[in-house]
């Protein structure tokens, strides 16, 4: 893997998380992924899984954007940040925003066989 395969990568995650299409996210990952979404908690294990996953706790439409890019690629491994910005209902209105870091391990193909997510809250502006 290098930057631009996994900035692709990337792309391709936010279009399946904006679409939820269950072959889009299929294709991210492979048969045998996990997918923890802290470092501590038990992961989902299984391409399925991750899809059934996504689909059963999706975000409403137009409540979110995102852009990540990769820091550092080395090998199959890549270590990203990016920004996940959340709204209310009408899609307009400000809600919340996490600065996400994601630790992404890549087989041949360049589907993603463990992802790790660490996620922080942005603070409330006073």
């Amino acid at each position: 893997m290098d930057h631009a395969s996994v900035q692709q990568w990337l792309d391709n995650y936010v279009e399946a998380w904006q679409t939820y299409d269950p072959q889009k996210i299929a294709e991210l990952f492979t048969e045998d992924s996990t997918y923890y979404y802290s470092p501590y908690g038990d992961p989902v294990r299984g391409r399925d899984a991750v899809v059934a996953n996504w689909i059963e706790y999706r975000d409403q439409p137009n409540t979110y954007k995102a852009h990540y890019r990769p820091l550092v690629v080395e090998g199959s491994t890549a270590v990203v940040n990016g920004r996940s910005t959340y709204f209310e209902p009408d899609g307009k209105t400000f809600s919340r925003e996490y600065d996400n870091i994601f630790l992404l391990r890549f087989d041949e193909d360049g589907r993603c066989r463990e992802f790790v997510e660490w996620f922080m809250e942005k603070p409330k502006e006073k």
